[in-house]
């Protein structure tokens, strides 16, 4: 007996969902929106319908890669190579604090001027601070809220500065965090993190061949 395809799979393969997906993508492109959440709003709005089941993170995540890829190409990819360069001087610099990339620049859909994301692990975190100021690098001191599960949160320090003209955000975990990833607010799958020897394979993968 065939099982019926529920609702969601159905607009899932719906030409409207297909639209609702792409123009969403399109405003991620293009800077008009400023995340998923917004992006689905405006594209609804444009479009002038609504979906029960619009496409979650993930989907227009995807499509964000392929727009990218097919309506810029050379530039993106020089970008994202540019913005994960300064991660990795960055990381180098922190190597102390065991550094992993993170977010938008490490999966490749990061958009112009973009920040770094980077995950750092002191005990106590104050420490990164006083490397910072022992470095004279400015920053600015802040906090992130990370998700472990559904009702598990922490808020952890950030500190940000600025390297050129790229904003790096250093979220400080206890040590024991480096076992621990939270959740990805694209996916809710364990965050991916990259040491600078996966950003160095990255780099060197997308390096141009001649």
């Amino acid at each position: 007996m065939k099982r019926r395809r529920g609702s969601a799979g159905k607009e899932a393969g719906s030409r409207p969902y297909q639209q609702l997906l792409q123009e969403a993508a399109r405003l991620l492109a293009q800077g008009e929106a400023a995340g998923f959440d917004d992006a689905r709003r405006k594209a609804a709005a444009r479009l002038g319908f609504s979906l029960r089941h619009p496409p979650d993170n993930a989907a227009i995540e995807q499509a964000l890669v392929q727009y990218r890829a097919l309506f810029h190409g050379d530039s993106r990819l020089a970008q994202v190579q540019q913005l994960r360069q300064t991660a990795l001087k960055a990381m180098r610099l922190l190597a102390r604090f065991e550094p992993r990339l993170v977010g938008p620049v490490l999966t490749g859909t990061a958009p112009p001027h973009s920040p770094v994301h980077l995950h750092l692990f002191a005990d106590p975190p104050e420490a990164v601070a006083l490397f910072l100021l022992d470095q004279r690098i400015p920053y600015e001191h802040d906090e992130r809220r990370v998700r472990y599960g559904a009702e598990q949160w922490d808020t952890l320090p950030l500190y940000r500065f600025v390297a050129g003209d790229t904003t790096l955000e250093l979220t400080v975990f206890p040590v024991q965090g480096l076992r621990r990833r939270p959740l990805s607010p694209v996916d809710n799958q364990p965050m991916q993190r990259a040491d600078s020897a996966a950003v160095e394979r990255l780099l060197e993968e997308d390096r141009p061949s001649y």
